[in-house]
């Protein structure tokens, strides 16, 4: 990732953020009191938590290596130095995802302690959200995630993107229609838990009539494998087809246990088979019923979710 990274010191390093000063050197704790906001940016902006730790661990790297003295705002240029690292990383990787093998889905986060995963709001937190966010060009997704999860003013956020404030009030405008257009208005956290239990039970009987009840007309069926693990490689759409599928495919729940956990701020259900997860499942729903299943089965997008969870019931 460093190699395609854009050399930044000189650009970070500005008058917006220094000052010379003799004071003394907090950086451990400046930067432990800024690492959730930070990883919260860089999540929101790669859909990965791996490699939002791995621009974390680069933005640490870079503190280490900072004359902090002269730093006047370090919550504003260490969150300057994430978004930089993440526009370029998410150049990369929309790359590298055209040839993905299947649908993509975000890498999931346990949001159980911190709902809104260091920020104000959890905008942008939502697997479905996050899913429409990355069509957006890297910029438009960065302004987006600063403005309205972090509720950066756009003065700040120009400052950041090196734009005119009317540039980047743009890019949020832009962000913001996508996100309406590509969702309708979701429902309670209450009413999603609930349908997604309706679901589970419907799945795992194979019911047919009580999975399409539940369903949106529009409804489509994601599964994220990777490659790595056997899952439908194109997402299945309508009502009807997607009951088919689920139902054709009910001896999956067989030997499996099913745990709920809170994911990206909304209720999922976690599948292990011999004590190894094998599945993350959760639906995203609106007035209409549910408008998308989301399956993740890749491992590797398993690891995280399935370790915390075992440390928690130690």
């Amino acid at each position: 990732m460093a190699s395609q990274e854009a050399p930044l010191p000189r650009a970070v390093s500005s008058s917006q953020f220094v000052v010379p000063s003799a004071g003394q050197d907090d950086g451990l704790t400046v930067f432990a009191s800024a690492r959730p906001r930070l990883f919260g940016i860089a999540y929101r902006m790669l859909g990965s938590a791996t490699e939002a730790e791995d621009i974390v661990q680069d933005v640490w790297l870079r503190w280490q290596s900072t004359n902090r003295s002269v730093i006047l705002n370090p919550a504003a240029y260490l969150a300057t130095v994430t978004t930089r690292l993440c526009i370029n990383a998410a150049t990369s990787a929309r790359a590298r995802r055209e040839t993905y093998v299947g649908p993509w889905l975000p890498e999931p986060v346990d949001t159980s302690s911190d709902p809104a995963l260091g920020a104000e709001r959890d905008e942008a937190l939502k697997l479905a959200v996050l899913v429409l966010l990355e069509k957006l060009s890297p910029a438009e997704r960065a302004a987006y995630v600063l403005h309205e999860a972090f509720d950066y003013p756009y003065s700040e956020i120009a400052g950041i993107l090196r734009l005119q404030e009317a540039n980047t009030r743009q890019l949020v405008s832009r962000a913001r229609k996508h996100v309406a257009e590509g969702r309708r208005t979701p429902v309670s956290p209450a009413e999603q838990r609930r349908l997604l239990g309706a679901f589970l039970e419907a799945a795992q009987q194979g019911d047919m009539a009580a999975l399409e009840s539940l369903f949106a007309e529009d409804v489509t069926s994601y599964a994220d494998g990777g490659g790595m693990v056997r899952a439908a490689r194109v997402p299945v759409s309508g009502r009807q087809r997607v009951a088919k599928f689920i139902a054709a495919v009910a001896h999956f729940w067989s030997g499996v246990t099913v745990s709920p956990v809170e994911t990206n701020g909304q209720a999922s259900i976690l599948v292990s088979r011999n004590g190894a997860a094998v599945a993350l499942a959760t639906v995203d729903a609106s007035e209409q019923g549910i408008e998308q299943i989301m399956w993740i089965l890749r491992p590797s997008k398993l690891a995280a979710i399935s370790a915390t969870r075992l440390a928690k019931e130690r």
